[in-house]
Order: C-alpha cells, then sequence, then structure tokens
C-alpha cells in the first residue's frame, strides 16, 4: 500500500488528523492495532472543559480548552450537551483557592460567574448542603464515540483509508527516513507493508512504543484514571469540586446516566489496565463528599484509561501525575537525536482540544511534504454521520417507535436497540472494510452499555450475527467470550447488593446454560 502520510493510532487525535489531511487533499491511511476510540478516547468521562479546572496548575491548557470549547460547539454541536457546569466548595474545602478561583479564570479569559450557595442548590438539587461557594462555568460534555467515528467517516470520505486490527510491529529505515511500515493483522495474523512519506505517530499512551520500533525516544509516563457510571442521571449540569484537581472532584452528565471520576495512579505499562476497589471507594467517599447520593446510588459499571502524560515515569522531582502538563506535544524526529526526517509524534493533550492538535499536526506534515494547503477543520461543520448516530442515547427507542415495524424485533432492551439498527452498523463496516462483531456493535451503538451490561443482549446480537451469516459459529463464541469479559471487567469491582444478583444472573446464563466459561481466554482467543 502507497499513500502520503501513514497516521498510526485510532484515538480521537488520529482520527481528527486523518479528517483535517483528508480535508487539506492530502492522502493518508490511518492504521489502528485494536479499533476506533480503543485507548484513552474511549476511557475517559466525555467533559468537554471550560478550561477552569486548569486555571491553577496549567493556564496553558485551560486557554487551549477555553477557545476549543467555543468552537466545537459550533462545529460539533450534534456531539455535544451544552449542560453547562458548576465549580462548587464545601465545608472544609481551601478558602484561599476559593478567593482566588475568579480571577485565575479570569485571567486565562474564563468565564465563571459566581452563585450563592442556595442558587446553585436549586439548580443542582443533589448538591451537599454545606456548599460554601458556587461558581458557574461553561463546560458540556461530549460524545467521544461519535466525535471519533464522525471524523474518520468525513476522512474516509474524502478519501483517506482506515486499517482497523492493524498493529505495527516495525519500520523499514534507510538513510535517515522511513521507507515503509511493517503491520500485523492482528485478526488473521496476516503481514503488509504501507510506505509512506511521511509517517506521524498518533499512538497516546503508546507513542512512546512506537518511536521505539523507529529507534526515537518519546519519554512517556502512564497515569491511569478509573471511573463509575451511574444507573441513572444524577444532575443535569458537570459538577466539580471547587479544588485543585484530585480523586473524585468531577461528575459528569452522560446521556441517561451520569459518570464520576476520576482517579490518578501511575501503572508501569498501559496495557492489561483495570478498575481497582480501592480507587472506587476513594472516588466514592470524595464524590459523596459534594453529592450525598453518590454513597448509596447503585453503579452499573467502572471503567479506565491512561492518560498519556510525556515526562520520564523514573524523574525523582515529581512524583504527582496532576502536577503535569494536559497541554499536548509536537514533535518532529528530524530535529530529535534519531534524526528521522519524516517522522512526526503528536501526543498528551485534552479531548477538548484533539482539533487543535490535529491542526498543528497537519500544518507540521503540510510543511513537511512542501503543500501549501491551509486547515478547513476551524471553519468547517464536523458532519453528522450515519456510521456514528447509534451511539446517541435515546436515539434508537426513538426511531424505533416511530417505523412501529412488528417485525423490527428489540435485541437490547436496556438500550431499546432493534436488529434494524444492528444492520446498520454492520453495513458501515462493511462500507469501511471493516469485518463486522459483537465488540465493533458495542462500540458504535449502545448496546451492553444498559444496567444489564450484556447479559441478553450479547446473546442476542451474536445470534443475529451468525444467522445472517456476519460472522460464523466458531467466530461468534470468541466475539461473546471477548465481549462479556470487557463488560466484566467494568462489573467485578462493584459486586454488591444488586449488582451481584445481576452478576449471577449472568454467570448462570452464560457459563450454567451456554457452557462459556468467562475466566481466562483459551489459546488463540483475543
Amino acid at each position: 500500500m502507497r499513500t502520503q502520510v501513514l497516521i498510526i493510532g485510532g484515538g480521537v487525535s488520529g482520527t481528527g488528523l486523518a479528517r483535517d489531511l483528508a480535508l487539506r487533499g492530502v492522502a493518508c491511511v490511518l492504521a489502528e492495532k485494536r479499533d476506533i476510540n480503543a485507548g484513552a478516547s474511549g476511557g475517559n468521562h466525555g467533559l468537554l472543559h471550560s478550561g477552569a479546572r486548569y486555571v491553577a496548575s496549567d493556564p496553558a491548557a485551560a486557554r487551549e480548552c477555553r477557545s476549543e470549547n467555543r468552537r466545537l460547539k459550533k462545529l460539533a454541536a450534534h456531539c455535544i450537551e451544552d449542560a453547562g457546569g458548576l465549580f462548587v466548595a464545601v465545608a472544609g474545602d481551601d478558602e484561599r483557592y476559593i478567593a482566588e478561583f475568579p480571577s485565575l479564570c479570569s485571567r486565562c479569559g474564563i468565564s465563571a460567574r459566581p452563585l450563592p450557595p442556595d442558587e446553585a442548590r436549586a439548580m443542582e438539587p443533589a448538591l451537599a448542603e454545606n456548599v460554601i461557594a458556587a461558581f458557574a462555568v461553561d463546560d458540556a460534555t461530549i460524545d467521544p464515540f461519535k466525535l471519533s467515528l464522525d471524523n474518520i467517516a468525513s476522512a474516509l470520505r474524502s478519501g483517506g483509508r482506515l486499517l482497523r486490527h492493524h498493529q505495527v510491529v516495525g519500520f523499514d529505515i534507510n538513510a535517515g527516513r522511513i521507507r515503509s511500515a511493517r503491520l500485523r493483522d492482528v485478526l488473521t495474523g496476516r503481514s503488509r507493508r504501507v510506505e509512506a512519506d511521511l509517517v506521524v505517530n498518533a499512538a497516546g499512551a503508546w507513542a512512546g512504543q512506537v518511536a521505539a520500533l523507529a529507534g526515537a525516544t518519546v519519554a512517556m509516563r502512564y497515569s491511569k484514571g478509573s471511573l463509575l457510571v451511574t444507573q441513572s442521571r444524577i444532575a443535569h449540569r458537570v459538577l466539580n469540586r471547587l479544588r485543585p484537581p484530585g480523586n473524585g472532584d468531577i461528575l459528569v452528565p452522560g446521556g441517561t446516566v451520569s459518570i464520576l471520576g476520576t482517579t490518578s495512579e501511575r501503572v508501569a505499562s498501559p496495557d492489561a489496565i483495570r478498575p481497582e476497589i480501592h480507587e472506587l471507594d476513594a472516588i466514592i467517599a470524595e464524590g459523596a463528599a459534594m453529592v450525598p447520593l453518590l454513597a448509596s446510588t447503585r453503579y452499573i459499571r467502572a471503567y479506565c484509561g491512561v492518560r498519556p502524560l510525556l515526562g520520564d515515569a523514573n524523574s525523582p522531582d515529581d512524583r504527582s501525575d496532576r502536577n503535569v502538563s494536559r497541554g499536548f506535544v509536537l514533535i518532529d524526529h528530524e530535529r530529535q537525536p534519531e534524526k528521522l526526517a519524516n517522522l512526526i509524534t503528536v501526543t498528551g493533550g485534552k479531548l477538548t482540544t484533539y482539533r487543535l492538535m490535529a491542526e498543528k499536526a497537519g500544518d507540521m506534515v503540510c510543511g513537511k511534504l512542501a503543500l501549501e494547503s491551509p486547515c478547513r477543520t476551524r471553519l468547517e461543520t464536523l458532519p453528522d454521520t450515519v456510521e456514528a448516530r447509534w451511539t446517541e442515547p435515546g436515539l434508537a427507542p426513538r426511531l424505533w417507535l416511530r417505523r412501529d415495524d412488528p417485525e423490527d424485533d428489540l435485541l437490547c432492551e436496556c438500550e431499546m436497540v432493534p436488529q434494524s439498527a444492528v444492520e446498520e452498523i454492520v453495513r458501515g463496516l462493511r462500507r469501511q472494510g471493516g469485518r463486522p462483531g459483537l465488540t465493533a456493535i458495542g462500540l458504535r451503538s449502545r448496546v451492553g452499555k444498559g444496567p444489564c451490561q450484556g447479559t441478553f443482549c450479547s446473546q442476542r446480537v451474536t445470534a443475529r450475527l451468525c444467522d445472517r451469516r456476519h460472522l460464523g459459529d466458531q467466530e461468534g463464541v470468541v466475539e461473546l467470550r471477548a465481549f462479556l469479559r470487557e463488560r466484566w471487567r467494568g462489573q467485578q469491582p462493584l459486586l454488591w447488593d444488586e449488582s451481584l444478583a445481576q452478576a449471577e444472573l449472568l454467570e448462570a446464563m452464560h457459563c450454567g446454560f451456554f457452557g462459556l466459561e468467562l475466566g481466562a481466554p483459551p489459546p488463540g482467543d483475543p
């Protein structure tokens, strides 16, 4: 395969860059070893930052968030719920920080309107009675899956190409240039080469590993953040604790649920991570100080992601990853000791600043390719694509009820996802050259995201895929096992009360009735 630019990494940075380059007329191929948003882009709380969280710790990142927040509300409004946000302090919080907060926001050009505590509690009744200060900010929520899926769909319609489940395993280098990248299809084991004029490493937390394959060095530290999903939506707005960033200090509305986060724990590798009980206990305890209901509400799932922070993980001078900049980094490896003329790394940053990251990386790409092609994502609206529409909470039941088709059976009752939606997703995957599967459908829809966490819908969707010959019988078993194992990873640390009973039902059905063991994967099972 031959292309101008090879992008490595299918998170929001990589997909955003693919769209940016495709709109500039630059031919590009995006290679992702798993699927879209498999890393931190799919393991975050979906907060579109106003920037207020970073006014004290990272003013530059705060200003970037402020600017991109305003731009994305205009250009990607269909991915955003402009709910607004509150920063609230409770009795015992640092009064010096509270007093400085409005002036810190003002210096960064961020709106922070003071509210009487009683007014804040009237706006959000779940807040604690002992709120002592509150400020209204321009926070919003954004669907990270829809955002990335819309970006890659737009890129493909403009001539880009996508290689899902293709892992870069090496580079062929000659005379200070990467001549080709060696890729392996992780599903089939087949190898292929991609020749590119320029390679962009947008692999997020894996950027250091990808760079090392080319003999380059990108020092990374891995900060794991765990989050919790409530069964119902607790607050309309984003609720932030008015203090320096810490554990359990953000409650983000996400459609019909709320997401509580997050932690910051140093890990040795971005692979094989999972939310742990002590993390969840910590964020519930901290979150309940701001929203008491969080101590007793039901949580349906926990999940985690790894922040791609630039810096030496073994540095003795700073052990707190909370203090590491949330700004992004753009590295031209021609100017590094390895002197690779056609390798660029873009990493770090926030979901909120993904478009800006893509713009700056696109500018560098065009500069190195001697192309005069300005960025168009600053002005052009992100298309609302069919391929991404089923991630929206509530859309599937609205369309299903409107169709009133008795033959269109519901496959997921919790989120009311009908078989017609699954078939549309399959067609979209086929158009993009992808292989349909249960995990891919779950990524592109609400399947498995309701209170039962896939107990019932996983078998129904798999049966549908096998009946329609989208999957072979054995492929269906492998897909079902992998999907349920991922759901189990998020359920296991929450097993108490109703969640424990639900897990017992799942085990009885899938292990007892179907004989599907969900423990250690058998040889050859992904």
